[in-house]
């Protein structure tokens, strides 16, 4: 009888030992609106798993990499691998994408006018300024026929860029922060969808031009290249991929937010 108590206690200790080794917290960093809403329900697949995830809010697009870089943050989950790649290039980061997360198209919206074809000749048009979204935007414009980049532009066109402008559009770049609020004195506006949601608007309802899905814009989880292989890893992707966050993502979002994996 003392031998099965014995060994019941070495059970219940060993198993005490497992689960607090398994047992881990990380901070994860999120722009503020829709990344991080969405990682509220994969905190709660993550807790499932033994992974405690403690979210990060931020208000712009530049400190979630620069907290993650310096150790801050063991992930962040808000950007898309044309935007990471021009952060790496501009900054030095050591960080990699590890799992695709969603879709949140950009679009144009206007407090003037109701239609793109309402849009006249000179329109001041406002851009972000960060690289890859600002070129983001200028190839939507040239999806839509309103201007013409130069071959081979790609995802880092900038104004400069604009070989043809038959509108005579007047470019002007902002943080992206600031465009929503910066829509009342311009014609036509370029916003992240987060930032539009936050500022009331619907990029289904409100946009006056929407990006279809593009692969090379889908947003990633994002970790420092040291961490790659450690084991909560795999369960924040596992943790983020599952069914219960793409139905969240389809119904919160209603269409302005797509699952990318």
């Amino acid at each position: 009888m003392k031998r099965a108590v014995m060994t019941l206690a070495a059970a219940v200790l060993t198993s005490l030992f497992t689960q607090a080794v398994r047992a881990e917290t990380i901070k994860v960093g999120a722009t503020s609106g829709p990344h991080a809403q969405i990682l509220e329900v994969v905190k709660q697949n993550a807790a499932k798993e033994g992974l405690t995830l403690e979210i990060v809010e931020f208000s712009d697009y530049i400190q979630p990499n620069a907290a993650l870089a310096a150790g801050d943050l063991q992930a962040n989950s808000y950007q898309h691998q044309p935007f990471l790649n021009a952060q790496i290039k501009a900054r030095g980061y050591d960080i990699v994408p590890v799992g695709k997360t969603a879709l949140f198209p950009i679009a144009f919206y206007s407090k003037r006018y109701k239609t793109l074809a309402e849009v006249p000749a000179g329109a001041t048009v406002a851009l972000p300024n960060d690289p890859s979204n600002e070129a983001r935007t200028l190839l939507l414009l040239e999806s839509a026929g309103l201007v013409k980049l130069k071959p081979g532009a790609g995802v880092t066109a900038t104004p400069v860029d604009v070989i043809d402008n038959p509108k005579k559009f007047k470019f002007i770049e902002l943080e992206a922060p600031q465009l929503a609020r910066a829509l009342q004195d311009v014609d036509l506006g370029a916003i992240n969808t987060n930032y539009a949601i936050e500022a009331k608007l619907n990029p289904k309802r409100d946009a006056l031009l929407l990006e279809g899905p593009q692969s090379q814009y889908i947003c990633e989880i994002v970790v420092r290249r040291q961490d790659v292989d450690k084991p909560w890893v795999k369960t924040l992707v596992a943790a983020y991929q599952q069914d219960n966050v793409r139905a969240f993502i389809d119904k919160t979002f209603n269409g302005a937010g797509l699952a990318g994996w």
